[in-house]
């Protein structure tokens, strides 16, 4: 179920971006002679005036392949925005603000399909919320379960001194004791679990004055595991709240460059994440592969810095020394706004 998860994971990932991708160069012949959409006379592969193709499928074939089409091909633009993306950051940041869009994949569409697909990596390779965390009654419930395992193994020993044919009388004696004995704790640990479990531990949250937030402690004490695991599924479905916490940051390091606006500043950082999210990919599929954790630990460090380094000495036509300044502010940056990023999460969880 996992598997096929994360596969549904990664096709919703590639229709999402599908959908915020503009259809530029699809063109599969002319097709009818009119657009069957708003009835516009075609004079080319495309309707010049609602941008729809002239040639449509109807066929259930076809659904298939619009799906193969939106998670594989991008229009063939995803191979040419990859490798600009890994190495050439910030002239791919450049050029698609300068205009140049139908060659390369959407900011928000690339967005998208990494997110989506990361996770659906993670889940792959068994990476997922831990679901032994025990809420405030569990702790004497698992310090009476242990205790009982305990009397019950003595119990045991007891039984196999008192049947034991070369125990003398006294020793045999001294087992019918040790199991009498055994069997009343046993009985007192049942009965004590039964109690727990009846009346449950009363959490002594601390008390704010504000029912919601007081409650959202409680739940958070009560069963740890459910909510990190609504928390890690928060992740990717509020990851595009990463854009607007990062632009206030990224926007301090150019602010007097009147030049750039907010807009520039959004595409940079979207397709920061864009590559990040990949590169994750690569280290998670890596260490499934076997690859040593130390290799990958070092790259994990080192690549992300430097790609920020690069964007920023490319897309703002830095000079070395100063790329490699504002990456080193940036990064401090970053670890403040994944902060809030998880604080907002928490907050969600907790008042949801």
């Amino acid at each position: 179920m996992g598997d096929l998860e994360a596969a549904g994971e990664i096709v919703t990932g590639g229709l999402l971006g599908r959908a915020m991708e503009p259809r530029a160069g699809e063109g599969h012949g002319d097709g009818d002679v009119m657009c069957l959409n708003c009835g516009t006379a075609l004079i080319g592969p495309h309707c010049h005036h609602c941008g729809q193709a002239g040639h449509i499928h109807r066929s259930l074939a076809a659904i298939g392949h619009e799906i193969v089409h939106g998670v594989f091909h991008f229009e063939g633009k995803f191979w040419r925005t990859l490798p600009l993306l890994a190495w050439r950051p910030g002239d791919l940041t450049r050029r698609y603000i300068a205009g140049e869009r139908a060659r390369f994949v959407s900011p928000m569409a690339i967005f998208l399909f990494s997110i989506f697909a990361m996770f659906a990596v993670f889940s792959f390779a068994g990476i997922s919320a831990p679901t032994d965390m025990r809420g405030v009654n569990a702790y004497p419930l698992a310090a009476i379960k242990a205790e009982r395992e305990q009397v019950a193994k003595q119990r045991e020993r007891a039984i196999e001194r008192r049947d034991d044919a070369k125990s003398d009388a006294e020793d045999r004696a001294e087992a019918v004791k040790d199991i009498a004995e055994a069997d009343t704790r046993l009985k007192g640990f049942d009965l004590a679990t039964k109690e727990l479990q009846a009346d449950p531990v009363e959490v002594k949250a601390t008390h704010t004055g504000w029912y919601t937030l007081d409650h959202g402690i409680e739940k958070w004490q009560q069963n740890p595991s459910l909510m990190i695991y609504k928390l890690q599924s928060s992740v990717y479905k509020f990851s595009w709240l990463l854009i607007p916490l990062s632009l206030p940051f990224l926007w301090l390091l150019f602010f007097w460059k009147r030049q750039y606006k907010l807009y520039d500043h959004a595409i940079f950082i979207i397709y920061s994440i864009s590559f990040m999210s990949l590169l994750f990919i690569a280290i998670t599929v890596a260490a499934t592969l076997g690859v040593p954790s130390n290799w990958l630990g070092a790259a994990g460090l080192l690549i992300p810095f430097v790609h920020v380094t690069r964007q920023l000495q490319q897309a703002y036509r830095l000079r070395w020394w100063s790329a490699l300044l504002r990456a080193m502010v940036l990064t401090w940056f970053i670890s403040i706004v994944l902060s809030l990023f998880l604080l907002i999460l928490v907050a969600m969880g907790m008042m949801g």
